[in-house]
């Protein structure tokens, strides 16, 4: 996968001149015994953390995530590191005791939890309010309600239910923002993993599975994310 990130990237690498790479003619080896300890190679790390990723980026790892594996090859050193066809990467998250699954490529972002902001006469289960991330105001939704998962039941007169992490999925002009309990992280499953969801759960009122996973001993319901979004944009916008 090419990322652009070394193109046109030009720092001073002493250590591979006059440093522990190259003839050690540097001065300051008597010192600092090897470059590791240098402030100068310590400035060019921090310079090469801190500097602007390209514009493509995130697209470039999006469909890095969402390739078959027989089509990837990454390098590493003279190695190449292959795959194998059929696969699919998915984060996965909870909500209440339910585990669920969507696609890495409308993934924007996984944060902590942040104020929603209710709006007058508008806000109710399915639609909490607006949030503010990274300066972009966008929608927040209740994929709980909108699931129907059970309320998190209550201890001693006090609710339980907490949301620790919020997601945000889509793309522009369609983002949303979705509290939920826990997230997992990203998952590769084969194609062949992808269970058929029951009829049952296909013909309800909440059949928003589109598979069924196994994954640690977890049933997770891979969502449509597509009818999850028309859903959303029906019943809010």
């Amino acid at each position: 996968m090419n990322t652009d990130l070394s193109e046109h990237l030009t720092f001073n690498d002493c250590w591979n001149k006059i440093g522990v790479h190259g003839d050690r003619s540097c001065h300051e080896l008597q010192q600092v015994i090897h470059c590791h300890e240098c402030p100068v190679y310590a400035a060019v790390g921090d310079s090469l953390l801190e500097r602007t990723a390209p514009s493509s980026y995130l697209e470039n790892w999006l469909k890095f995530l969402e390739s078959p594996l027989d089509q990837l090859k990454i390098n590493s050193g003279n190695e190449a590191i292959a795959g194998v066809a059929g696969a699919i990467s998915l984060m996965i998250f909870r909500l209440g005791k339910e585990r669920f699954a969507l696609p890495v490529r409308i993934l924007q972002e996984v944060s902590e939890t942040s104020v929603i902001q209710p709006l007058p006469h508008r806000s109710n289960q399915s639609f909490l309010g607006l949030v503010s991330n990274r300066g972009e105001i966008l929608l927040c939704a209740s994929l709980r309600h909108l699931l129907h998962i059970p309320q998190a039941e209550e201890t001693n007169g006090v609710n339980e239910e907490t949301h620790s992490r919020m997601v945000v999925v889509g793309e522009d002009p369609n983002k949303w923002v979705f509290p939920v309990d826990e997230v997992y992280g990203i998952f590769r499953f084969y194609l062949h993993e992808l269970q058929a969801a029951p009829v049952v759960v296909t013909k309800s009122e909440t059949g928003y599975t589109k598979a069924i996973l196994d994954w640690e001993g977890y049933k997770v319901n891979f969502l449509d994310w597509e009818l999850l979004f028309y859903q959303l944009n029906q019943k809010i916008l």
